[in-house]
């Protein structure tokens, strides 16, 4: 029986008689994980575990304090997992209030959202006051408030494993040993010099920004970062 066609043939194939009684080819779906990945689906259970970072900086006489949430992805099992939820910024200057909390619902939203949520910290400690930054309690140099708001994020993805720490522990047992040593030889501070956990008179860091750099060993070395000129 003909058919008219009235459409335009873009493409033919001859069929085959064998081809006629051949199997449908069968399609193999790749098995689904069961593993839970941060997303904003997830919704809120009704208790999170979390901790808080005091900050305090010679620009405010009341401090900052910031709580960070984590929510447990697959609970006892291989696959799991803390990563942070939502961020709350607390203190009694208002003077921030508005910056504040919208930054701490931006990061908390880019928490929620999955994914790779390193990325902050690096873009909050390049953020720089254009009044001048500060000296914290330990001789670091901050850029800027949201700088030391990122390094206290920082802080915390490193003590749930989502940023690996650049010293590994024979170096920090290293350095350990060499901060008690020369805090040993030291006999009189002043009272600003108590407050720093590095020996007095020692330089800058280029590395970390933190006032830790001593003659150690024949060479310019950081107690904080290890960052040494020898390599």
């Amino acid at each position: 029986m003909a058919k008219e066609i009235k459409s335009k043939i873009v493409g033919y194939e001859v069929v085959k008689p064998e081809s006629k009684n051949a199997p449908a080819p069968v399609v193999v779906e790749p098995p689904k994980s069961n593993v839970v990945q941060m997303h904003e689906s997830v919704e809120r259970p009704e208790m999170l575990l979390g901790s808080t970072y005091k900050i305090k900086t010679p620009l405010s006489d009341h401090a900052l304090y910031i709580t960070i949430n984590d929510m447990i992805l697959n609970e006892g099992t291989e696959h799991e997992q803390r990563r942070p939820f939502e961020i709350f910024i607390n203190s009694k200057n208002m003077e921030n209030f508005q910056w504040v909390l919208a930054l701490t619902r931006v990061i908390s939203a880019v928490f929620r959202k999955g994914g790779d949520a390193t990325f902050l910290v690096e873009e909050m400690k390049a953020v720089f006051d254009p009044k001048g930054g500060y000296f914290k309690k330990g001789g670091k140099f901050m850029p800027s408030l949201v700088a030391e708001i990122g390094e206290a994020i920082e802080t915390h993805m490193k003590s749930i494993g989502m940023i690996k720490s650049d010293l590994d522990p024979h170096q920090k047992a290293f350095i350990e040993k060499k901060k008690q040593e020369i805090a040993a030889k030291k006999s009189e501070a002043s009272h600003s010099e108590e407050n720093s956990a590095f020996p007095p008179g020692a330089s800058l860091c280029g590395k970390c920004s933190t006032k830790a750099v001593v003659y150690m060993d024949g060479c310019m070395t950081c107690l904080n970062c290890g960052d040494s000129k020898c390599g």
